[in-house]
């Protein structure tokens, strides 16, 4: 084998390895302008700028591509903010704002965003990857939120409250904003700035949240 040869091969194994990656990301871009139903494969291999047959060489079905895209871009940043928030338990208001802006940082504010529309629209189509969605982003999101709720009540920092209604709105404007950027934003003659609509509703959630002081009406 020349050197030419030996130094092909590792970057056709790095290619071969890349690929995945590149499809899912196709299939990302593709879903959120056109739909997950409107979407075809061939268009997805097109985009990723491979042929259909490679495309079926790592996934099988457009559902098993959406689960990819869930599995390697949202599922590690769950893990990542579950590792670090674990030790914020001790300033749970801190911990909601670091939950919240680290999903529009993360999310929202990326082409990850799309996928909360996506699965409103198409949940009750694809019911395996609706459930996927559910189990590895909606309630590992949600434990970490009612961690911190569950903390500041235990503390006297939060009046006691209704866990899985308050968890549940705590994620309403994220998801609003998130569906807002990718339907009707452009309607818009002025454009709301995403962070500072968080900020101002969690300014709201957070009064509504904190104990009364004695003496405070």
């Amino acid at each position: 084998m020349n050197a030419s040869s030996k130094t092909s091969e590792p970057l056709r194994q790095r290619r071969k390895q890349a690929r995945p990656s590149e499809l899912s990301a196709a299939a990302l871009e593709l879903f959120v302008e056109k739909g997950f139903a409107a979407t075809r494969l061939d268009e997805i291999a097109a985009r990723a700028g491979v042929s259909k047959g490679t495309l079926y060489l790592y996934f099988d079905s457009k559902e098993a591509l959406f689960t990819a895209v869930i599995r390697d871009g949202i599922v590690p940043l769950i893990e990542s903010a579950e590792a670090q928030l674990s030790g914020m338990l001790d300033d749970p208001e801190g911990m909601l704002r670091a939950i919240l802006f680290a999903w529009w940082d993360n999310v929202g504010a990326t082409p990850l965003g799309g996928i909360p529309k996506l699965m409103i629209a198409e949940a009750m189509n694809f019911p395996d990857v609706a459930r996927f969605y559910h189990q590895n982003v909606i309630e590992r999101g949600r434990r970490m939120v009612e961690a911190a709720i569950t903390r500041g009540i235990e503390r006297g920092l939060f009046r006691p409250v209704n866990l899985d209604q308050t968890v549940s709105l705590f994620f309403v404007p994220a998801m609003h904003i998130a569906v807002w950027r990718h339907s009707l934003a452009f309607c818009e003659a002025c454009q709301q700035d995403p962070r500072e609509f968080l900020e101002n509703f969690l300014q709201i959630f957070l009064r509504g949240l904190r104990a009364t002081e004695k003496g405070t009406p």
